[in-house]
C-alpha cells in the first residue's frame, strides 16, 4: 500500500513539473526531464544523504516509468490536464504529506537524530519542486510568500520523527503526520494563507 501511495505521489508531482515545462514552452525532452526531476528529486537527495545507494528510485523500474509517463501524458494532453489543476493541487498536497512523513521515517530508520530526520522529511517533500523551479528559471514556490508550503511540510515531518522517537510504530505515526501536512496545505490553499514575510518600509 505504501508503494502504491508513493507512486501516486510521484505521478502527481511529476504532472506539476510537466505543466511548468509546457508553460515555459519546453520540448518533449524538457517536459519529461522536469516531470522526472519533480517526482523523484526529493527522494533521490534524501537517499544519497543517508547513504541508501543506489537509491531505490534507480533500482525499481516503476519509479522511473511513473514520472516519465506523467511527463508524456502532460506533453500530449496538457490542455485537458491543465483544466484539472485544482484537483492536481489536492493530490499534490496529499503527496507532500506522504513524502514528508515517509522521508522522516526513513531517516529515522537509518539512525539519524530527530532534527535531521525532520529536515530530511522536509527535503523529501519539497526537493523535487525546488529542482523543477530552478531548472525552469524561476524562484522556487517554497520560497515565495504567496505560498504556505514548506511550513506544513516541516510540521508533518516533525510529527513523524517525534513519534518514532517516542516509540510509536512508523505505520501508526505516519497517518497523523500525513493528515497534518495535507490538511494544513489544503486549508491554506482554500483560505489563501501565506507564509510570514518581512514588512518593507517605503523606498528611500
Amino acid at each position: 500500500m505504501v508503494l502504491t501511495l508513493d507512486l501516486v505521489g510521484i505521478f502527481v508531482f511529476a504532472i506539476s513539473g510537466g505543466l511548468v515545462a509546457v508553460r515555459n514552452h519546453l520540448d518533449i525532452v524538457g517536459v519529461v526531464v522536469l516531470a522526472m526531476a519533480t517526482g523523484l528529486g526529493g527522494g533521490l537527495i534524501r537517499d544519497v544523504l543517508i547513504g541508501d545507494v543506489p537509491p531505490p528510485a534507480l533500482v525499481d523500474w516503476r519509479y522511473l516509468a511513473v514520472p516519465a509517463t506523467a511527463g508524456l501524458v502532460t506533453f500530449w494532453w496538457h490542455p485537458a490536464v491543465g483544466r484539472f489543476e485544482r484537483q492536481v493541487n489536492v493530490f499534490d498536497a496529499a503527496g507532500l504529506g506522504l513524502f514528508c512523513a515517509s522521508g522522516a521515517l526513513k531517516a529515522e530508520e537509518f539512525g539519524l537524530p530527530l532534527a535531521a530526520s525532520a529536515a530530511l522529511g522536509l527535503m523529501t517533500g519539497i526537493g523535487g519542486g525546488v529542482i523543477r523551479d530552478v531548472l525552469a528559471g524561476r524562484v522556487p514556490v517554497v520560497l515565495r510568500n504567496t505560498e504556505l508550503y514548506a511550513i506544513p511540510a516541516l510540521a508533518g515531518a516533525t510529527v513523524a520523527a517525534v513519534g518514532v522517537e517516542l516509540g510509536v510504530r512508523p505505520l501508526v505515526i505516519m497517518w497523523p503526520a500525513i493528515a497534518l501536512t495535507t490538511g494544513w496545505r489544503l486549508i491554506a490553499l482554500r483560505r489563501n494563507w501565506t507564509a510570514p514575510a518581512p514588512r518593507l518600509g517605503p523606498p528611500r
